[in-house]
């Protein structure tokens, strides 16, 4: 499985909004996509597919931008790579029926790991990560 840099870029922009998101304020597109190192005519086109599903929204006017529709706790990886990719994890084997039963299940199997691990991975459980290294001590 390989996610392309498309997914990276999206999530890279929600953990953006998502360190932004209990100071309540929107960051315009042009800032995130500099500070993400995410080139802005692609941004857009992100920004737009998460829109459509709920992950952002965007405010107009003098202070627009875009923030975090929902709190970062609510908003999964998994959430973000079916907006920019459809299923998380998919085989052509999967609706094959000449696919050996034995490996269906193990494609099947696969893929309810992914769906599962991506699912379990929230925004905030990365902002408590990026917090938590921080607070490291070395001797």
């Amino acid at each position: 499985m390989k996610l392309s840099a498309k997914s990276d870029y999206a999530t890279r922009a929600v953990l953006g909004l998502a360190r932004r998101h209990s100071a309540g304020g929107s960051v315009r597109m042009d800032e995130l996509a500099a500070e993400q190192g995410i080139p802005p005519n692609y941004l857009v086109q992100i920004l737009i597919e998460l829109k459509s599903q709920g992950i952002v929204k965007s405010l107009r006017g003098k202070e627009g931008g875009y923030l975090l529709a929902r709190p970062p706790a609510d908003v999964t990886m998994a959430d973000v790579i079916r907006c920019v990719h459809g299923q998380l994890f998919d085989s052509p084997a999967l609706s094959d029926p000449r696919c050996p039963p034995e490996l269906r299940a193990a494609w099947l199997t696969l893929q309810r790991m992914v769906d599962e691990t991506a699912g379990d991975i929230t925004f905030q459980k990365l902002l408590d990560q990026s917090v938590d290294k921080g607070k490291m001590y070395y001797i």
